[in-house]
C-alpha cells in the first residue's frame, strides 16, 4: 500500500483506534468515580459482580435476622421485667403469709391481712397478663403456643425457646391467699407449699428468660460483627480506589487530548500531497 495515498490514511486509522480506546477507558474511569465502585454491574466484571450480589444477599438476610432477634429481645426483656415484679410481690406475700400463719391474731387483723393478700395476688396476675410486647405474651402461653422460635441468622437457622403458663404455675397457686387461715398459711410456707412453689417457679423462669435474653444479645452482636466483616470483604471486591482513579482520570484526559491532536495531524497528511500538483 502506498504511503502517500488519499484513499487510505493509515496514520488516521491508528490515531482513531487509539483515541477510541482512550475514550472507552476514560468512560470506565468516570463511571468508577461517579458510582464509587470498581465493579458497578456485570459489564465491569461478571464474576466479581456475581460474588458481590451473593454477599449483598447474605448481608441483607443477616440484617433481617437481627431485626427479628431485636423484637424477641424486647419481648424477653418485658417478660423478665414482669417476672422480677412478680418475684418482689411474692416476697411481700411471704412476709404477709407469715403473719397470717399466726393463730393468735385477731379476726379483724386476719381480715386486713387477707385483703392485702388479695391485692398482692391481683398485682401478680396483672404483671403476668400485662407482659406483652408487640402483641405477644409468652407468660400466658399454653399447649402448642408454648413453643417459640426465632430466625437467628441469614441461613434460616432458628433459636428455640419455650413460653410459660405463669397464670397456672404461679398465680393460681396463691390466688386463694385471701382466704388463708392460720393452718393454710403455715402449709403455704412449707418446702412443698403453694407459696414456696410459686416462688421457686418464678425464680426458675427468671433464670431461664435471663439466659434466653443473654443468648439473643450475643447472637445480635455476632451478627453485627459478621455483617461488618462481610461489608469489608465486599468493599475490597468491588469498591473503587478513588485516589488511583483520580490519577488515572488525569492521565487519560491527557491521552485523549494527545490522541485528538494526533488524529488531527494524521487527517491533514493527505493535504500535503496537493503541493505536488502545484
Amino acid at each position: 500500500m502506498p504511503l502517500n495515498s488519499v484513499n487510505t490514511n493509515l496514520g488516521a486509522a491508528v490515531a482513531l483506534a487509539s483515541l477510541n480506546k482512550t475514550s472507552d477507558l476514560l468512560s470506565a474511569t468516570q463511571k468508577h468515580i461517579s458510582t464509587g465502585y470498581r465493579v458497578a454491574d456485570a459489564k465491569d466484571d461478571g464474576a466479581a459482580f456475581a460474588v458481590a450480589e451473593r454477599v449483598r444477599g447474605d448481608i441483607a438476610a443477616t440484617q433481617s435476622a437481627n431485626e427479628q432477634l431485636g423484637g424477641v429481645h424486647g419481648l424477653l426483656d418485658v417478660t423478665s421485667a414482669a417476672l422480677t415484679n412478680v418475684s418482689s410481690t411474692l416476697q411481700s406475700m411471704k412476709q404477709l403469709t407469715t403473719k397470717l400463719a399466726d393463730g393468735n391474731i385477731s379476726a379483724d387483723q386476719r381480715s386486713q391481712y387477707q385483703a392485702q393478700a388479695l391485692q398482692l395476688s391481683n398485682n401478680i396476675k396483672n404483671f403476668i397478663s400485662d407482659a406483652s410486647y408487640n402483641g405477644s405474651n409468652i407468660l400466658t402461653a399454653t399447649g402448642a403456643t408454648r413453643a417459640q422460635k426465632v430466625v437467628r441468622n441469614g441461613e434460616g437457622a432458628t433459636f428455640d425457646f419455650s413460653g410459660y403458663s405463669a397464670l397456672s404455675s404461679i398465680y393460681n397457686k396463691i390466688s386463694r391467699a385471701k382466704n388463708w387461715t392460720a393452718g393454710s398459711a403455715v402449709a403455704a410456707l412449707t418446702a412443698t407449699g403453694v407459696l414456696t412453689k410459686a416462688v421457686d417457679n418464678t425464680l426458675t423462669q427468671l433464670n431461664n428468660y435471663g439466659s434466653y435474653s443473654g443468648y439473643i444479645s450475643k447472637q445480635i452482636d455476632y451478627n453485627k460483627s459478621k455483617v461488618d466483616a462481610q461489608n469489608a470483604g465486599l468493599g475490597a471486591l468491588v469498591d473503587a480506589d478513588l485516589a488511583k482513579e483520580s490519577a488515572t482520570l488525569q492521565s487519560l484526559q491527557i491521552r485523549q487530548q494527545l490522541g485528538t491532536q494526533a488524529l488531527s495531524i494524521a487527517n491533514q497528511a493527505p493535504q500535503t500531497l496537493l503541493s505536488l500538483f502545484r
